[in-house]
């Protein structure tokens, strides 16, 4: 999977209204991640900003002040977007920006979500063992008694996303200021991760893939710079994963042209291209003699098979490519020095490869990888 820090970043960089992602930090290893995941480290934070104490002011107002003395570079406006809320709708930093840039009397925006409790039913116990309610209402003489219908909606600021001007920051000294507007989002996405619990949450919920987030589409690694071998799966790879099948049990699948000219393409430029696939079917064979290239299939256990063809043919694996779609994949992705999935991959593949590809099997995603190839190839033979 990726580190915590990438969804944060991933959601800086997804944003057309979002212009530099940094991130301020004491640590050199999360410097180091944040760099890999493409956001700025321009600085490093002084330790004593860097306490389990340290409020967000004062970090914020280092960094600003910071890129002002030795950048000149003085933004307008400033988006937080805390590591530990890294489940985000895909459009919640443009929505929030938005509403702050249409609103030139605001000082923030601030996510939040319906509150799952209401805290004019909550109460405080005294020293002396009373209890107070928490909050009053000047309209209802018992809030704490009355239906949760007659009561004000009430909204749980969460840690997705915070929109505030930097003059809020550097003359008001606030982190949200006076006039703050809410960005409402789907209490689905309400993950703060303060526990292992909060933790397996999140994960339970980016491996279903039911809600649409922000995730770090690649970890952030270009493609091997030498390249002996590109395997492919068959199934989900050069198919859409669907099957037809007759009254005699005879199979069809559907492929893609252009998936048959990326592969011939390769081969022209010297690339040596190989099927690796559990199916044992005819129409697996039929296609990949129509290709000319190799294929192995019956394959139960695919790590093995790809180990011991890479051995065979001496083939060093860190220039070795593999595509796949589902589980039975995972083990050749920690074998191949690059992993690549197709668009609509299964979940848990998505977070165990190098790059996600945009099309989907048997939808011309081996030529969109192709493609990636030989542009790569082009690339570095004109330097």
């Amino acid at each position: 999977g990726h580190p915590l820090l990438a969804y944060s970043i991933a959601a800086g960089l997804a944003a057309e209204t979002v212009t530099r992602v940094i991130v301020s930090t004491d640590d050199d290893e999360i410097a180091e991640i944040a760099r890999k995941y493409s956001a700025e480290v321009p600085f490093m934070r002084p330790r004593e900003l860097a306490q389990d104490d340290t409020h967000d002011l004062p970090v914020f107002q280092h960094a600003l002040q910071w890129l002002a003395e030795n950048e000149e570079y003085h933004p307008d406006i400033v988006v937080q977007l805390r590591p530990t809320s890294p489940v985000r709708p895909p459009d919640c930093v443009d929505n929030a920006v938005k509403i702050l840039l249409d609103n030139p009397e605001v000082d923030s925006v601030r996510g939040v979500v319906a509150s799952g409790q209401n805290p004019y039913k909550m109460w405080k116990i005294e020293q002396d063992g009373r209890m107070q309610p928490i909050l009053i209402l000047n309209d209802i003489a018992e809030p704490f008694n009355a239906p949760r219908q007659h009561l004000p909606s009430t909204y749980w600021q969460t840690g997705h996303i915070d929109v505030i001007r930097t003059e809020t920051i550097l003359k008001k000294e606030s982190m949200s200021g006076d006039v703050i507007l809410p960005l409402v989002i789907d209490v689905l996405y309400t993950v703060d991760i303060d526990t292992q619990r909060d933790w397996e949450r999140a994960e339970r919920l980016m491996m279903r893939g039911e809600l649409p987030a922000v995730v770090p589409h690649a970890r952030p690694y270009s493609l091997p710079d030498e390249i002996e071998l590109v395997v492919l799966d068959f199934d989900g790879v050069l198919t859409d994963n669907r099957v037809w099948v007759d009254q005699d049990g005879k199979e069809r699948v559907a492929a893609h042209r252009g998936d048959g000219m990326g592969i011939s393409r390769l081969k022209k430029a010297g690339y040596e291209v190989l099927v690796l696939s559990t199916e044992t079917n005819p129409v697996v064979t039929a296609r990949c003699e129509k290709l000319k290239i190799p294929v192995r299939q019956g394959i139960e256990d695919k790590g093995s098979a790809l180990r011991k063809l890479l051995e065979e043919r001496k083939v060093n694996p860190d220039h070795v490519i593999y595509v796949g779609n589902d589980v039975n994949d995972l083990p050749c992705f920690l074998i191949a020095g690059y992993a690549v999935a197709v668009a609509d991959a299964h979940p848990e593949v998505l977070t165990h490869v190098d790059l996600i590809l945009k099309a989907r099997g048997g939808y011309g995603a081996v030529r969109e990888l192709s493609d990636l190839i030989l542009s790569q190839f082009e690339d570095r033979s004109n330097r």
